[in-house]
């Protein structure tokens, strides 16, 4: 009886022993398949290459470059501009200087005169400083989907290391499931235990190996996830760096909130929505104002394309028009663009307002998140500890004839929960702090 006892335990330290082995050679099968060498990929390095390939953070910063050349555009309407205006013009003649049309100056009349034209007026400044405004708001837009990008990768590339170390549980679960229903054949076999016991046991194999399957499913799952995130050409041979014990520590609360009141971009989204607002306002204003327009123009306005004329009068020559321009009636017109830009200017308040409570709010509840999230870590790694140990002390008590087959089993349950409980903690202590770097701008 001895040496059926010493045999059972042999195999099933010998079934368990070569589940480890197999556990990190198994975790990425779709690497076996190719014939080059997976990529390796750090956390930086996953972050890199999805800001290249996600569509939404590209259009964010296409958005960026569309307010920047706003920008550009209206402060060029602030200075200066040169044209050179060439034109000829023909009169039928009848007899007379001008042909006839009184209002031309000859039968043949050329134009080639360059024109410095400028605007003075403050609409065109108002203007300028609402699309640089505007151009912030971009930018911090651009920052906002960043930093959502950060996160959704975080959960992506956290999320597989994960759903590995899950698919490598089950498979350890499922070879200490087959060692066990292996031993209580041979303690059947001996007369020690009945064959219920058996039965349990192989239920419980099956089980595992449900399990197995299903934790494989959810791993390839991440992985295509992962790689619809990272990869143009949809590449599926890569490996991850593990650095889940590398997390950097969490900073103290206020040192948190002075980083987000300074750096946290959907605030400085929405106080440069409410400047852009204020100089809309501003804009509109600006219609009830006179306007100042010079023009100056160098070059020939004659009836002759020359420097002189055949008598030796000088053609080449400048001239100077001045235009002011005073606003009296436009039928409410300019009123009715200001009350649409007072109402623009209130709304880009309220928003300002909100975003600020909302800042408070969100980093309160993700602080709480992340500080909760490490300080279960211990109690998860240490229950996973405890699992193992008491699985080993059952299986012990088993062979003893001291336990049941159920306690085995629900020792066997509690430790695959508590392995697979240690992993989603980890998961979501990382995730935790994206999200709360999110508001503080120290991704």
């Amino acid at each position: 009886m001895s040496r059926i006892l010493r045999a059972g335990v042999s195999c099933f330290i010998c079934v368990i022993s070569l589940s480890t082995v197999q556990i990190y050679a198994q975790q990425t099968p779709e690497s076996a398949t190719s014939s080059q060498a997976p990529l390796t990929l750090t956390l930086q390095d996953a972050l890199a290459r999805a800001r290249k390939n996600n569509v939404q953070f590209q259009a964010a910063l296409t958005d960026q470059g569309l307010a920047h050349e706003d920008k550009v555009q209206a402060r060029a309407a602030l200075l200066p501009n040169l044209t050179y205006n060439n034109q000829f013009i023909y009169t039928e003649p009848n007899g007379t200087p001008s042909g006839v049309f009184v209002a031309n100056n000859s039968v043949h009349e050329y134009l080639s005169q360059a024109d410095v034209h400028q605007v003075f007026g403050y609409t065109n400044y108002a203007d300028f400083r609402r699309t640089r405004a505007l151009e912030a708001v971009a930018r911090a837009k651009a920052e906002v989907a960043k930093r959502g990008l950060v996160v959704t990768v975080v959960q992506g590339y956290y999320g597989l290391i994960a759903a590995q170390r899950k698919y490598a549980n089950a498979q350890q679960a499922a070879a200490e499931a087959q060692g066990f229903l292996t031993l209580s054949k041979k303690l059947e076999n001996g007369g020690e235990v009945a064959h219920a016991d058996v039965i349990k046991a192989q239920i419980q194999s099956n089980d595992r190996q449900r399990d197995l399957r299903e934790a494989q499913l959810a791993m390839d799952k991440s992985r295509l996830d992962l790689a619809v995130l990272l990869f143009p050409d949809f590449n599926l041979n890569f490996t991850l760096v593990d650095d889940t014990q590398l997390a950097p520590p969490l900073m103290t609360f206020d040192e948190l909130m002075k980083q987000a009141q300074s750096r946290n971009p959907d605030l400085r989204a929405s106080t440069a929505g409410f400047q852009a607002a204020k100089f809309e306002v501003a804009s509109a204003q600006s219609a009830y104002l006179p306007t100042l327009t010079l023009d100056y123009f160098y070059g020939i306005d004659a009836s002759h394309f020359a420097a002189h004329e055949p008598d030796g009068t000088r053609n080449l020559g400048y001239s100077v028009a001045a235009t002011f321009n005073i606003p009296v009636w436009n039928w409410g017109a300019t009123r009715s663009k200001v009350v649409q830009a007072n109402l623009k200017r209130k709304q880009a308040e309220r928003e300002l307002s909100f975003a600020q409570r909302k800042l408070q709010a969100d980093m309160r509840e993700l602080y709480a998140e992340a500080e909760a999230a490490r300080a279960e870590m211990e109690l998860l790694k240490s229950s996973a500890e405890l699992a193992a140990e008491s699985l080993r002390l059952t299986n012990l008590r088993y062979q003893g004839g001291e336990a049941t087959v159920l306690e085995v089993v629900d020792a066997q349950n509690t430790l695959i929960q508590a392995r697979n409980a240690f992993n989603d903690g980890e998961v979501r202590a990382r995730t935790a702090l994206a999200n709360l770097q999110t508001l503080t701008g120290t991704m």
